[in-house]
Order: structure tokens, then C-alpha cells, then sequence
């Protein structure tokens, strides 16, 4: 079994040319991303508090990166500390039906993804990059129904390893990007290479998948 793993803080960064670009603004979420950060807690932007949020941004793709305490940033993290909330036991709720054997549970407000035999955890939970505004992954109960380890998108002009598709052109699939890259994919639950090649090899074509929830920001 394996469990959610999210590093609490962040490297620094200290380049003059990243020291310059940050922002003296106090944003909106300042102590809410300080106290994430392992930063002093006094809500107001100091240039170390700055190069831990460039830094934070840097790692998951957030732009504009200048270090802005503002609400993508803060969504990102709160959803970060959800997943770490829910600990091994992701399916609490019983949300996720635990009477189909094994299936594939999405959760799309935590971004997070496990499996499960009944109602043992057999894998997970894992966070995921699931669909952005627009494109958002659909929800409902469905089964995996064609498997490609080395697809290649037609759409997108990209590599889709280990996918396994389970509601039209939405699979499972392996990316090399972060799960936090906003503004998410194109319908697809992204996964971390190591996560989505176990998916590969636990799962078969007929297997339950069940998405719910709503992606914060769509």
C-alpha cells in the first residue's frame, strides 16, 4: 500500500534574479500560506516569506510566480492539506461503493485517487490532475473498457502511458508534470508515473471506476 506523500515545506530559493521579481504585496492568504510554509505567522509579506511562495509556485506550475499570497496559491495548499487529512482511510465518507469488489475511487474535491477490494484500501490514496474548468472529468459510475501502455494521443499530439480509458476519451494516464500544475487536464485523471503504472497493473478492462465530487475551481 501506498500512502499520500506531500512534502510540507519547500526549498527557498535565493537568486538575486528571483529575489528581485518578488512582490512587497501582502495578499489575501498571506497567514494561511505562512503557516503552510512553515513561515513566522504575522499576515504580512516579508522577501523570505516571498521566495518560500515563489518557490512553492515554481514547483506546481502556479503563475504569475512572484510570490503572491493569492488565491490560486491558497487553493492549491488547502487542497494539499486535505489530502494529508485523509491519511488511509480516504473513503470515510463511503462515498466510493464498496460492494462491486475491486474498483477505481476519484475523488475530485480532494484530487485524490485510491483503490479498493470491497472496503479494504488496496492501493493509495494518491493525488491526481483531474479535468480543468470546461473539461471537467465527468462523474458517475463507470468501467475501465480499453487499456494502451504506450498510447499516443491524437488529439493532444502527446504520450498517454499506461492509459486506461473509462469514459470516452477519459483515462488514466501517466504524466511527468505536478499534480498541482493549475489549471488541470483536459478530462483525463493525470497520475504520477510510479502511481499510474501500479493502476496499470492492479487494474483490468471491466473493473468500477467511480468519480465525485467537484475540482476546486471549476
Amino acid at each position: 500500500m501506498t500512502a499520500l506523500v506531500v512534502p510540507l515545506t519547500v526549498a527557498l530559493g535565493s537568486a538575486p534574479a528571483q529575489a528581485a521579481s518578488c512582490t512587497t504585496q501582502t495578499g489575501p492568504y498571506q497567514k494561511q500560506v505562512e503557516k503552510f510554509l512553515g513561515r513566522p505567522v504575522d499576515g504580512r509579506q516579508s522577501p523570505a516569506d516571498c521566495r518560500a511562495i515563489q518557490s512553492f509556485q515554481r514547483t506546481h506550475g502556479i503563475t504569475p510566480t512572484m510570490g503572491y499570497a493569492g488565491p490560486l496559491t491558497w487553493r492549491t495548499m488547502n487542497t494539499i492539506l486535505q489530502q494529508r487529512a485523509a491519511g488511509k482511510n480516504p473513503n470515510k465518507a463511503g462515498t466510493c461503493p464498496t460492494n462491486k469488489g475491486r474498483i477505481a475511487c476519484v475523488d475530485l474535491t480532494r484530487q485524490l485517487s485510491w483503490i479498493q477490494d470491497g472496503a479494504k484500501l488496496a492501493y493509495g490514496p494518491v493525488p491526481v490532475r483531474t479535468g480543468r474548468d470546461g473539461a471537467e472529468t465527468r462523474t458517475g459510475a463507470k468501467k475501465i473498457y480499453y487499456r494502451s501502455a504506450n498510447h499516443w494521443s491524437t488529439i493532444y499530439k502527446v504520450r498517454m502511458p499506461y492509459s486506461q480509458f473509462f469514459d470516452g476519451g477519459q483515462a488514466f494516464h501517466s504524466v511527468t508534470k505536478s499534480m498541482y500544475n493549475p489549471p488541470g487536464s483536459g478530462g483525463c485523471v493525470n497520475m504520477r508515473p510510479a502511481d499510474a503504472k501500479t493502476y496499470w497493473n492492479m487494474l483490468r478492462n471491466g473493473d468500477d471506476v467511480y468519480v465525485y465530487g467537484r475540482k476546486p475551481g471549476t
